[in-house]
Formats: C-alpha cells, sequence, structure tokens
C-alpha cells in the first residue's frame, strides 16, 4: 500500500517540485554546506545550489557577474564584482559557494564567494 501512494504522490508532482527535490539532496549531500533557507545574514555560510539566472550589471561604473543560486529551499543571489564572465559557469550549473550573506534592497547575496563547481 505504502509504494501505491508513493506511485500517485509522485503522479501528482509537477516537474518543478520534483526538480527541488532532486536538487535539495544532492545539496544536501555536499560536505559542510547548509540549506540556503538556512542562511543567516551575517554570518559565513557554504552553500550548495544550481545556477537558475546570469546577469552582467554595471555597478558604480565596475561590472559585475551576478547569479542566482538555487537549491530547491530558496534562491540566493552570488555576486562577483569586476567580472563579465567565470569559465565553465551556464545556467543548470551545480555550484558551491562560500562567503559572508548579506542583504541589499530586501535580497540576501555574497559578494566575491569562494566557489568551486560540483
Amino acid at each position: 500500500m505504502n509504494a501505491l501512494r508513493r506511485f500517485l504522490r509522485r503522479m501528482n508532482e509537477s516537474d518543478e517540485e520534483r526538480l527541488a527535490e532532486e536538487v535539495r539532496e544532492w545539496a544536501a549531500s555536499v560536505p559542510g554546506t547548509i540549506r540556503v533557507a538556512e542562511a543567516e545574514v551575517r554570518k559565513r555560510a557554504k552553500l550548495a545550489g544550481i545556477v537558475r539566472r546570469i546577469t552582467i550589471l554595471p555597478v558604480e561604473g565596475l561590472e559585475a557577474l551576478e547569479t542566482v543560486l538555487w537549491d530547491g529551499t530558496g534562491e540566493i543571489t552570488a555576486v562577483w564584482l569586476g567580472r563579465r564572465s567565470i569559465p565553465g559557469l551556464a545556467l543548470g550549473s551545480r555550484l558551491v559557494v562560500e562567503g559572508v550573506v548579506g542583504v541589499d534592497r530586501g535580497e540576501r547575496r555574497i559578494v566575491n564567494p569562494m566557489f568551486e563547481f560540483s
């Protein structure tokens, strides 16, 4: 009976819900990381997720590369000042970032984080 319930639940799930579950499982398996939803402002955090958006913006005369990282529990923006690109960075990339979480205009951000592809 339990297998039938699980099957019916999976049939009613949307693709977005299924993807969120897969990303949460992967992010939880990366050593030393916490969930994006649990990252505290003004604290150092190591976060894992997939890249959902990449934007190049001018910031006070300098360019900045912004990526939105999503782990199935929430989103955070990682910003690299003075960069236009990072080799290997693409939509859907699995990325691990580490830095201090801040807030700018109501949005959580990590500026110039250390990063690695996973």
